[in-house]
């Protein structure tokens, strides 16, 4: 019979079992029998044995007949990057995690977004604790999954809101710095911020990565596959309801955006999250013309690995003159006279993305307390707090611990009373 094979924790040892050293053991008896008998070869030292899939605990079985415990059942509407960011540390926590997703992966706004990960806000910002850590997550990712590529280049922005409070690192650069940064400005300000953390990424391509990641825990990977409803018993959702029928789940987690209150009405419960329109361009240009990301009163910009440009613009109205790409063509103008160079961009898309925005611009993330087994994790910025969201939200569901930092996200705030 082999050997269970050792493994450290702080302050005790632990002897890993397989099943095949355990085949046979049916009984708690039987169990310390084999631990007595490897106590013995280890000097008395003070064994555990631990279950977690196919680890054994002798004190989780005692008085019983040993059994594997069954991984929570959870369900992710929605396979932008919230949604992907979700499933994929759900699924690392060891959770059996079926993503169901009514498009293709990052078919909404995740593939409309400037994906900008930045960390700025007007002051005073309700979620500081939450914006301060999401840059640390997303390089906590990198290290995690090869296929997420982050361009760490800084963010320059000058000309803006007075209100809007400088993120944790970010300094005061004069105009020498900042012509060093972007040579290509035709005139650069007399002062701008530079805060060199922050950085961007092709969002579609990191959602595609936290998929990939998800899978290679386990997770099952649903598109094309609206739900059309979710699966009550009582006072808890038990599932979602599909074309292909039910799906049983043990947690449900709504990251479908703007999607989200078609399935809460459904409930009686009502949350307040808006479409809030953007306009997103992308351009064909040389590599090498804008080298951080610059947002100022005339432009919002950055450049892809590939040399692509992408800008955004606030959405104006439906008129002919704000359609998307005649905005495209009006901001190739505006980025034209900024950037020596940039006269031979080429608008290549443009489209109108709706960010999911709750009423108080705060996330809503946590359990709604009107019906158990229904989780919500909705926010803007999307991309900014992806990964440090996902983190969380999988501690609260799997673990039952609530961090701080998600305090004022709990979406009891819009329910004062219980639905009826």
């Amino acid at each position: 019979m082999a050997a269970p094979a050792p493994a450290t924790a702080p302050g005790r040892q632990y002897w890993r079992v397989p099943m095949t050293f355990m085949r046979g053991v049916d009984s708690v008896a039987a169990c310390h029998a084999q631990c007595r008998a490897r106590q013995r070869q280890s000097d008395s030292v003070r064994i555990h044995y631990r279950y977690r899939r196919s680890i054994v605990s002798c004190k989780s079985i005692q008085g019983t007949s040993m059994k594997q415990v069954e991984p929570k059942r959870i369900i992710v509407i929605g396979a932008g990057i919230v949604g992907a960011a979700l499933a994929y540390h759900l699924a690392r926590k060891g959770a059996q995690v079926t993503v169901v997703e009514a498009g293709a992966i990052a078919s909404g706004v995740t593939g409309r977004s400037f994906a900008w990960i930045n960390t700025s806000a007007m002051s005073p910002d309700p979620i500081a604790q939450l914006r301060g850590v999401a840059i640390h997550a997303y390089r906590r990712l990198e290290t995690q999954l090869p296929g997420l590529k982050i361009q760490w280049t800084g963010a320059l922005s000058y000309g803006l809101d007075a209100g809007e409070a400088m993120p944790p690192g970010t300094v005061l650069v004069d105009r020498s710095r900042i012509a060093r940064l972007e040579p290509h400005l035709r005139d650069p300000p007399s002062q701008a911020a530079y805060a060199p953390e922050q950085g961007a990424l092709d969002a579609v391509v990191a959602t595609q990565a936290l998929i990939a990641g998800a899978r290679e825990h386990g997770a099952t990977i649903l598109t094309q596959t609206p739900v059309l409803g979710l699966a009550v018993e009582g006072a808890r959702v038990t599932g979602i309801e599909t074309g292909s029928g039910t799906i049983d789940a043990d947690t449900v987690v709504l990251a479908a955006g703007t999607g989200i209150g078609r399935l809460t009405d459904k409930l009686h419960v009502s949350l307040p999250i808006v479409s809030s329109p953007a306009v997103f361009m992308r351009y064909t240009s040389r590599p090498g013309l804008v080298r951080t990301i610059i947002s100022s009163a005339a432009i919002e910009v950055r450049q892809g690995a590939h040399g692509t440009l992408f800008a955004a613009e606030d959405f104006l109205d439906d008129s002919v003159d704000n359609q998307p790409l005649a905005m495209a063509l009006r901001t190739a103008g505006a980025i034209g006279n900024e950037l020596d160079g940039a006269g031979e961009i080429t608008p290549a898309w443009a489209c109108v993305g709706l960010r999911p925005m709750p009423a108080d611009g705060i996330p809503i993330i946590g359990y709604l307390p009107a019906v158990a087994g229904l989780y919500v994790c909705t926010m803007h910025p999307g991309v900014t707090l992806a990964a440090i969201a996902g983190r969380l939200a999988s501690e609260e569901i799997m673990d039952g611990e609530r961090s701080a930092a998600l305090g004022p996200c709990g979406p009891e705030r819009f329910l004062a009373s219980p639905a009826t």
